[in-house]
């Protein structure tokens, strides 16, 4: 296995610190870091749902992504001052919603609604997967905060499993996990995986940016993934249980 740009074997992580409970205003909030990666995700909580909802008896979950302006290299306009809303904001903000969505049960949660958001303050490389992985222990805590005060029945579980996610990719024919801008800008294949803590898959966006794969590397890519995954569930338990 070669030793990359940074150090890393093929199939490590970045160093990942979750620091739960950054925002003291938000209901339930988590800054992550992904390496040079920084994402603050935020849960608002709010009694009530959607009109479209109202009087089912479920409740509703989404996120919205952004990147503060000077996140990258260079400064880029706010997408507010510009009047729109760019197709990649809007892509990685459903992405991180369907993440969501896929391990709540709306029944469950009751008529309440949760819209979590991901601002990136610094970008190196794997910003929707690291926000999708923040915004879980986020949600995780704002539904908590809706049970201590009776808005979520006591014996009720909303969340029915955790999500994370993770990039990897084929750099110089090995494939890698978790990408950060200098390898994933050079990547001949670029995948984000999002899985269940319980190891199912949620969702597999993957491209031939260079040489087209075959299925062994695409076997090994979602191995990969798996492993990543795996260790990120174990960093947002510790994080829940106040040991990160």
């Amino acid at each position: 296995m070669t030793m990359r740009h940074d150090g890393r074997q093929n199939d490590e992580l970045r160093p990942v610190t979750i620091e739960r409970g950054w925002s003291t205003q938000a209901e339930g909030s988590a800054l992550i870091s992904f390496g040079g990666t920084r994402v603050l995700c935020t849960a608002s909580f709010t009694n009530g749902v959607p009109r479209w909802l109202a009087g089912q008896g479920r409740g509703w979950v989404t996120a919205e992504y952004a990147m503060l302006p000077r996140a990258t290299n260079e400064r880029s306009q706010r997408e507010s001052v510009k009047g729109k809303i760019g197709g990649r904001t809007h892509e990685i903000s459903r992405l991180i919603g369907r993440a969501l969505r896929a391990v709540v049960d709306t029944k469950a949660l009751g008529e309440n609604t949760l819209v979590v958001d991901c601002d990136v303050l610094q970008a190196d490389g794997g910003t929707r997967t690291a926000s999708i992985t923040g915004a879980y222990v986020a949600l995780s805590d704002a539904i908590e905060w809706g049970r201590e005060r009776g808005f979520i029945g006591k014996k009720a579980t909303p969340l029915t499993d955790s999500v994370a996610a993770i990039s990897v990719g084929i750099i110089g024919g090995a494939p890698m996990l978790d990408l950060p801008y200098e390898e994933d800008s050079r990547a001949e294949t670029d995948m984000n995986i999002v899985m269940t803590g319980s190891g199912s898959f949620v969702e597999v966006q993957g491209t031939a940016e260079g040489a087209p794969f075959d299925k062994a590397e695409l076997d090994r890519l979602l191995e990969l993934g798996a492993k990543g995954c795996a260790d990120l569930t174990v960093r947002q338990r510790e994080a829940l249980a106040g040991q990160a």
